[in-house]
């Protein structure tokens, strides 16, 4: 058997122990295509997302499919680790393309090497490599392999990955939202909030572990934490939790580092510091305000929110979704839900999607505007499964841009795909 097999097969085997590698009860990610495609144009295609939300399993995955032929090594590992900062080099001539190189932010000393390597072969699909976040050396990849890789945002798993049915960018187009009812099965309020509540951790939903709060309560103190204190130093461990349980408890809120820091006890340069972290982590991201020259009224406020529901859940100690969905936090939470899966849906096509919300300083509010080919599209959030006309009146604020107000819609509860008229749709949420 060629030595690269043994290698992989042995790896492959010690992921499946270790839970990083567990086929058995695998959920399809919807980034398989989209990394094969990409690979068969790129050197190199580099997978980042927080740790635990299943990049190495797909790509391990992939690796099987394409034959084994593929070297595998993990930077986690201390030793592969020293021989790639010391002697990226000979870490090179160790290990020779096609590589799958996991958790390469260890190593940014390798980057050189890497174009050196393409530059003298140039061979599509030689380096697959993952990174658990955007660790500060790796602000420099692109600047060290710009135009020789292509890089992907993976999160935890979508609600679509997890029903088994097509990704594909979010649109608010009627065709395509009539497609896509019959490909979706319709679930009620209550089963959106279990949805919601569970979250989308690969290792929850494949099975491979049922205890939803040690999975989740491991995930904070083990990965979370201890990335943060790879990244800024000695971390109060108290206060870094009450940090990230307040950050949790404003999601879908305007950005307020003042409110995080008193409710952490610490500083508000400190909690900008650590959102920071949480934000290089992918744990969390911005919507940022819709603003062009006509509309100077709005605000300059980004909005906070979380990739993943399920923790926001967990943090802010939910115990079941019938007490979510009946909470103070259940608008917040969907709103959370319904953003973070627009953003998934077109991070796991390779896209990058330009989402806004609208409020201007007479509180006038939209809840998504969506950019795309010279048109809005404008939609509001809505805890309802029959929600009422008026919703749609927010809309108008944006008729003053330059750009033309496209089809606008209300992303509900809704059993069904519905519409106030031709220009505003009723969505259901379970269509994302």
């Amino acid at each position: 058997m060629h030595k690269n097999m043994i290698l992989s097969v042995i790896m492959f085997i010690y992921l499946v122990l270790a839970g990083k590698g567990d086929n058995l009860n695998y959920i399809k990610r919807a980034m398989e295509d989209t990394f094969l495609r990409l690979s068969e144009q790129f050197p190199a295609v580099l997978v980042t997302g927080p740790r635990q939300v299943g990049k190495t399993t797909m790509l391990m995955k992939l690796m099987q499919e394409e034959g084994n032929n593929r070297d595998y090594v993990s930077l986690d590992d201390l030793f592969e680790r020293d021989i790639a900062k010391n002697d990226p080099k000979m870490f090179l001539e160790l290990h020779k393309p096609p590589i799958f190189i996991d958790e390469v932010q260890h190593a940014p000393e390798l980057f050189t090497y890497i174009k050196i390597y393409i530059d003298k072969h140039n061979n599509p699909g030689d380096f697959w490599l993952t990174g658990s976040q955007a660790y500060r050396q790796m602000r420099g990849i692109q600047e060290s392999l710009a135009g020789r890789v292509c890089l992907l945002n993976m999160h935890s798993i979508s609600q679509a990955e997890a029903c088994g049915v097509p990704t594909r960018p979010f649109e608010i187009d009627l065709e395509k939202l009539i497609t896509r009812e019959k490909e979706v099965e319709y679930i009620d309020s209550v089963q959106m909030y279990q949805r919601i509540w569970e979250g989308g951790m690969p290792a929850l939903l494949s099975g491979q572990y049922t205890d939803r709060r040690a999975v989740y309560s491991s995930y904070v103190s083990t990965y979370i934490e201890r990335d943060a204190k790879d990244i800024s130093g000695a971390i109060n461990t108290l206060q870094f939790m009450n940090f990230v349980t307040a950050a949790a408890a404003l999601t879908g809120q305007m950005l307020n580092y003042k409110t995080i820091a008193q409710a952490a006890g610490i500083s508000e340069a400190k909690a900008k510091e650590w959102l920071g972290i949480l934000e290089m982590l992918g744990i969390i991201f911005y919507l940022r305000p819709y603003s062009n020259n006509v509309l100077k009224r709005t605000v300059s406020t980004p909005k906070l929110y979380f990739f993943d529901s399920g923790l926001v859940a967990y943090l802010t100690r939910w115990s079941d979704c019938e007490t979510l969905m009946s909470g103070a936090m259940s608008g917040a939470i969907l709103e959370n839900f319904v953003v973070s899966e627009i953003i998934k849906s077109y991070n796991n096509c390779g896209l990058e999607p330009f989402v806004y919300y609208y409020r201007d300083k007479d509180t006038k509010e939209i809840d998504i505007i969506m950019e795309s080919d010279g048109k809005l599209y404008p939609m509001e959030i809505k805890k309802a499964t029959m929600p009422a006309p008026q919703t749609t009146r927010a809309f108008s604020v944006i008729d003053k841009s330059p750009l033309i107000r496209g089809t606008s819609a209300v992303l509900c509860l809704s059993d069904k795909l519905s519409a106030f008229d031709r220009n505003n749709l009723i969505v259901p949420i379970w269509l994302i």
